[in-house]
């Protein structure tokens, strides 16, 4: 019998303010991999003040997730599967942003839940900035007979084609240390005991969202040169995990109007049936 509460399906969250300086900006930055040279990244005398990653949305939207059940989320079940991230107009350097959520479906496969949420964020006088969504398995949380849910249409590369960008972007072995003071706490990341918990890793793996800034900085830098206002949609399925220390490549294939995405280790593809979307 499932833990969850299955009466939030589609009902909005009540809408929550976060507040965030430079400071939180740049952190985040360098929890993604920015360096020193990218000063308009890490520098808040950068004219026109520091410059956000589209990826910081996954941070401001967790201000709006739903209580899935009344008993605290086990972060060793817990596994991000997919996310996606929209932007109507980059971030301002600091500020405050409106923040709702919704839970837009929960679906049982039987061993575990699928559960769909979806975050927005506008300014105070509600100026529409991101939406977020994200798909996360609750292992061992299904089986209470509710709908499997849709099977997702296949994005692969196109065999035997060259990409038409790839970046390679080495990952510190602290750079799991450092990500976690933006907000994701899970000691999945961290502690090896609890990492041994969950019963697929042996040691701590660096966050999905993590992977998923390396990922969207890659497409700024790519795609975009270096302007994230041309950074309009990406969304991409967690494939494997990461391990801190390792180096990640992000490709990407014109595919009628958007990008299809890859991201691999030397080990193995780490993010799959991805696109982005820029101008």
């Amino acid at each position: 019998m499932t833990s969850l509460n299955l009466d939030i399906i589609g009902k909005e969250t009540e809408e929550r303010t976060i507040k965030y300086t430079w400071k939180d900006v740049i952190l985040y930055n360098l929890g993604i991999g920015a360096q020193p040279d990218e000063l308009k990244f890490v520098y808040e005398r950068n004219p026109g003040g520091v410059q956000v990653f589209p990826s910081y949305a996954c941070i401001l939207a967790g201000a709006g997730f739903p209580r899935f059940s009344s008993k605290p989320v086990d972060g060793a079940r817990f596994i991000h599967g997919e996310q996606m991230i929209k932007l109507v107009k980059p971030f301002p350097s600091e500020g405050e942003l409106k923040v709702k959520g919704v839970c837009e479906n929960m679906f049982d496969k039987g061993k575990a839940a699928v559960i769909h949420t979806r975050m927005s964020g506008r300014t105070p006088d509600g100026e529409h900035i991101f939406d977020a969504k994200y798909v996360h398995f609750y292992i061992g949380e299904g089986g209470w007979g509710g709908d499997r849910g849709p099977k997702a249409e296949p994005l692969d590369p196109p065999e035997g084609k060259e990409p038409d960008f790839s970046l390679s972007y080495k990952t510190n072995i602290n750079q799991a240390a450092i990500y976690r003071l933006s907000g994701d706490y899970n000691p999945l990341h961290l502690d090896p005991v609890f990492a041994k918990r969950s019963g697929r890793f042996d040691r701590p793996i660096l966050h999905g969202l993590c992977t998923y800034g390396y990922a969207t900085r890659s497409i700024v830098y790519g795609l975009c040169d270096g302007d994230v206002s041309r950074f309009k949609e990406f969304k991409a399925r967690f494939t494997s995990e990461v391990y801190p220390g390792e180096t990640l490549t992000t490709e990407g294939w014109k595919d009628n109007g958007r990008y299809i995405i890859q991201v691999k280790t030397e080990r193995s593809t780490v993010l799959g049936n991805a696109y982005a979307v820029v101008e």
